[in-house]
């Protein structure tokens, strides 16, 4: 409970000088249904999770990259977005996560440090934002570790976002890219950085209360 109160007297004192890109435009081609729409709980799925949790942590702006595809599913289905929730299509997700990270970054209303987060992580650890947010200013690539393996949301600085906005090229590494940044590697104790849903049975690992 101390630490849970020491937390939320933390998070009360953080400026909202930074914004978040859920990356959503995968085909989920081994899932066989996108990940995005997967139940998180009775009432929420992956993506709804994912950005009301953003926003809950003081996100200036939540932007969601995905497909054209994902796009008209989200289109159909109506799902119960907050109106700060600004989707972007990636009309080439061929062109893989750099692509779509350039694509989310120019969506954005202005130049502000960013959480990248993968939709097939649909955890959300408010105390490890807070952990890469507290070394934003003196790196401008920051990511959570546990046991030594670097894990995902990942905070870009305002440095790295201009770069992305300029850069001509479409397709790039995106760790390639990342790495030429002053890089921390903060460490975590939630194994949960760690995750990547690609498969059911990825799925039923984490879900196994769904039939």
């Amino acid at each position: 409970m101390i630490e849970f109160r020491k937390f939320m007297q933390q998070k009360s004192k953080i400026k909202k000088d930074f914004s978040a890109i859920i990356l959503a435009a995968g085909n989920s081609s081994r899932m066989g249904f996108p990940k995005f729409a997967l139940k998180y709980s009775d009432t929420q799925t992956f993506i709804e999770h994912i950005t009301e949790e953003y926003e809950k942590f003081g996100c200036t702006e939540v932007i969601v990259v995905v497909n054209v595809a994902n796009y008209q599913y989200l289109q159909k289905q109506k799902m119960p977005f907050d109106k700060k929730i600004q989707f972007v299509v990636n009309e080439h997700p061929e062109w893989h996560r750099f692509y779509s990270l350039k694509k989310g970054v120019q969506a954005l209303s202005k130049k502000i440090k960013i959480f990248v987060h993968n939709v097939d992580n649909p955890f959300v650890n408010p105390e490890v934002l807070m952990a890469l947010k507290q070394n934003a200013g003196k790196y401008d690539y920051i990511y959570p570790a546990f046991n030594r393996r670097g894990g995902h949301p990942f905070l870009l600085s305002e440095n790295v976002v201009t770069d992305l906005k300029n850069e001509v090229e479409n397709q790039i590494h995106l760790k390639k890219f990342l790495n030429q940044y002053y890089t921390k590697k903060v460490k975590v104790l939630d194994e949960r950085v760690l995750v990547n849903i690609n498969t059911m049975v990825d799925y039923r690992k984490y879900f196994n209360w769904i039939e």
